[in-house]
């Protein structure tokens, strides 16, 4: 594929077929994303890459613990919840489509619950990734990961698999840790769910809107 036609073909796929991946794909796929570009080269990102009977284990746990109303329902990182617009009607119409699609209608609480939940299945992706940070470093080495993340999603797109990056895992945390052995001084920060997309179910035709580059992009010293 051309690099805009993979571009153009990511998406947040949020249904799974539950065919497995090869790990020599997945290394592949790693492989190439190491090259991502990050600050002074310092290669900031770790990932703990799980699936079969860990996976399973790490999905039930974290899905039975999150019922116990717990207290680490949160980030262990500074991450503040407030937002403004354009930002909420982004959000908002995000959240519509997709829950109509699904037909959870608003104010249906339980089935928003479940649905959240479906997150910490990882959407039944046979591969889950969970990234995490040294807890030292600054809030560049988070924009780092970012990079690596998106190229992950790309060479995983290029090569005819499909994910999903999912900012729920950095709650929940001390489930995760126990069970990947991550080190106390890193920060679990945010997890991707990897795999074959369902191409019959309908939330996976779901295209999310983006802005016009007019309200993003700002140009100077430009001859007219």
């Amino acid at each position: 594929m051309l690099f805009d036609d993979v571009l153009l073909a990511r998406k947040s796929v949020r249904v799974f077929k539950p065919d497995p991946v090869p790990l020599a794909l997945i290394t592949e796929i790693l492989e190439i994303a190491i090259r991502s570009p990050s600050g002074t080269n310092i290669q900031p990102w770790k990932v703990h890459v799980v699936t079969g009977e860990t996976r399973d284990r790490l999905v039930a746990e974290v899905l039975a613990h999150r019922e116990t109303g717990p207290e680490d329902n949160h980030a262990e990182f500074p991450r503040s919840a407030k937002r403004k617009e354009p930002y909420i009607t982004r959000m908002r119409t995000l959240g519509k489509q997709m829950y109509g699609i699904l037909g959870i209608p608003k104010g249906d609480q339980a089935a928003n619950w479940r649905q959240w939940g479906r997150n910490y299945e990882f959407f039944d992706a046979p591969v889950g990734l969970i990234f995490t940070l040294d807890k030292d470093l600054d809030s560049m080495s988070f924009l780092d990961v970012g990079i690596f993340m998106q190229s992950i999603m790309l060479a995983a797109k290029s090569r005819g698999l499909d994910t999903c990056a999912q900012g729920a895992w950095n709650n929940f945390h001390t489930v995760t840790r126990r069970i990947l052995n991550v080190p106390d001084d890193q920060y679990i920060i945010v997890g991707m769910s990897m795999g074959y997309a369902d191409p019959d179910h309908p939330v996976n035709d779901m295209i999310s809107e983006r802005e016009p580059l007019s309200e993003i992009a700002t140009f100077h010293g430009f001859d007219q």
